[in-house]
């Protein structure tokens, strides 16, 4: 047998007992995760306090309505993202995927004064945030952050400023137009949002953020931390 023949037999070989059995398996994975579930690993800190850098969440894709998987083709639609609704997007702009809190819904008013945010001319509500809200963030974040709990509807999550930052503090106001929504990062000074890209085509929402699948500390050689495991967001 030549090295040509000795080859194919190999490739046959591979084909057959690995590749063919494992094909179908994987496109089904691959084509559930798709359309119905899904993980994210967020690198960044727009999100913080509520997510932080080296997080990986679970997102439903099941929550607003039914793809055609691989595509952004809708076959059926029961619900709209809420306000306060953490969910996964792609940027109207460059097409980043990105995971981003609701502010705004079709037809809303939105303002930002001061980093006070404004919705329908009415100040957001805001309260004290706890301790231990922030307790996974680094000491230096802490230290240069200030925090609150915003109210948005039904829906109270942590948010917070970086003072000393340049940063977008006046924004609006502006409404949003039928069929698009109003994004923001929690992270509020340090968030590439709509602020900046513009409205969010519900087209380009395909899931919700329901919670924390697992976390490592990215400063702190991927240490676990395992308080985040497996829990929900607000």
């Amino acid at each position: 047998m030549n090295a040509k023949t000795a080859a194919r037999t190999v490739l046959r070989s591979l084909w057959k007992n690995w590749l063919r059995p494992l094909a179908l398996p994987f496109i089904l994975i691959t084509a559930a995760k798709s359309a119905l579930a899904d993980i994210n690993y967020v690198p960044s800190g727009s999100m913080q306090p509520t997510i932080l850098c080296g997080d990986v969440v679970f997102i439903n894709k099941l929550a607003y309505d039914l793809r055609v998987p691989f595509t952004t083709a809708r076959l059926a639609r029961w619900s709209d993202p809420a306000r306060g609704e953490i969910v996964v997007c792609f940027a109207p702009d460059d097409g980043t995927r990105l995971v981003k809190r609701v502010v705004g819904q079709p037809g809303d008013t939105v303002e930002l004064r001061r980093d006070t945010l404004l919705l329908n001319g009415t100040p957001v509500p805001h309260a004290p945030l706890p301790a231990s809200a922030t307790c996974d963030l680094e000491p230096a974040e802490r230290a240069s952050a200030v925090f609150a709990r915003e109210t948005l509807g039904a829906r109270p999550h942590a948010v917070m400023a970086l003072p000393t930052r340049p940063a977008v503090r006046n924004f609006g106001p502006v409404r949003v137009p039928a069929g698009h929504y109003f994004m923001m990062g929690d992270n509020r000074d340090n968030s590439r949002d709509s602020r900046f890209f513009g409205f969010m085509p519900r087209a380009e929402i395909i899931g919700e953020v329901k919670g924390v699948f697992v976390s490592a500390d990215l400063t702190h050689w991927l240490r676990p931390r395992f308080d985040r495991f497996f829990t929900r967001l607000d």
